[in-house]
């Protein structure tokens, strides 16, 4: 008897309405959209996990980065769309949309209906920087017409996320990069010539400042030997100086050092320019600056 009138009072308080829409509607609802948000969180975490596993074996890499990501990220937005069709299907009058989205060809028309040109240009310019290896993951980069430069740390649906080395973030339209000249310093040798560039004055005795140039240079612990064995035979020394230019008020020196990288060349230029302006002090070798002359008028 008790249990014949429990299943009553539930009946009723099932059959009780809020704002047309039956409780027993709601409570089918949020059960259906709690387990649709569930299947979807077990998928992605199940596919970021395979991806993992599939390019990563015995703690090594054995698939490149960047396809990896890139990849991942499609196959994760394919399992929400997914997720979205099914949720759509639960509200009355959504089905249609619920059903075109989930056919292969209803997918391909909405995703040109809604997308713009713009975003479907970083797409497919995502896909060309990924299969074409003009930079990878990891690679020092500068992007020419924007005078960006820095490391690539992520190749994502519509940006190049680039870390400059002030370690901002510059988020890049993948169309727009994918348009720019890249100078990619990792791009087969990362060896860097860096130019030491420094003017001297006209009453220089120039294999003096050339070879006190040098000496400075050939300190720095960056510096690497780029010579091949036969300029080694030549004689070919180090580092190479030559006058490059006689300006109006100084003859420039330029001096030809090599890195191992372009980072570490940026670095041995900064310090080599301290080094050698200091020793040129030492050695009373001028470095030639404008003067002014101010002119007082009296009345």
């Amino acid at each position: 008897m008790l249990h014949a009138l429990f299943q009553h009072d539930i009946h009723e308080i099932l059959r009780f309405t809020v704002f047309g829409v039956s409780i027993r509607y709601m409570l089918v609802f949020l059960i259906k959209a709690t387990v649709i948000y569930l299947v979807v969180r077990v998928f992605t975490a199940l596919a970021k996990h395979l991806f993992y596993r599939s390019s990563v074996r015995n703690g090594k890499r054995v698939l490149d980065e960047t396809k990896v990501a890139f990849i991942r990220q499609m196959v994760v937005a394919g399992i929400y769309i997914i997720g979205i069709a099914a949720f759509l299907s639960l509200v009355p009058g959504m089905e249609k949309i619920s059903n075109s989205i989930l056919a292969s060809a209803g997918i391909m028309a909405m995703a040109v209906g809604l997308a713009s040109q713009e975003a479907l240009s970083n797409i497919v310019g995502g896909l060309f920087i990924v299969f074409s290896h003009p930079f990878k993951v990891g690679d020092f980069i500068k992007v020419d017409d924007g005078d960006v430069i820095g490391t690539v740390v992520e190749i994502t649906l519509r940006h190049t996320i680039i870390r400059n080395i002030e370690n901002r973030m510059i988020l890049i339209p993948n169309s727009k990069i994918n348009s720019s000249t890249i100078i990619n310093s990792s791009y087969g040798d990362s060896s860097t010539c860096s130019f030491i560039e420094i003017g001297v004055s006209y009453n220089t005795q120039l294999d003096f400042a050339i070879q006190v140039m040098r000496e400075e240079i050939m300190k720095s612990p960056l510096l690497i030997d780029h010579r091949t064995a036969e300029e080694k035979s030549k004689g070919i020394p180090q580092v190479i100086i030559k006058v490059i230019n006689l300006g109006d008020s100084a003859i420039t020196l330029r001096a030809w050092a090599w890195a191992s990288t372009s980072a570490n060349a940026l670095n041995m230029k900064y310090d080599l320019l301290k080094s050698i302006k200091e020793r040129f002090d030492a050695e009373h070798i001028e470095i030639p600056y404008p003067y002014y002359n101010q002119i007082v008028m009296k009345g």
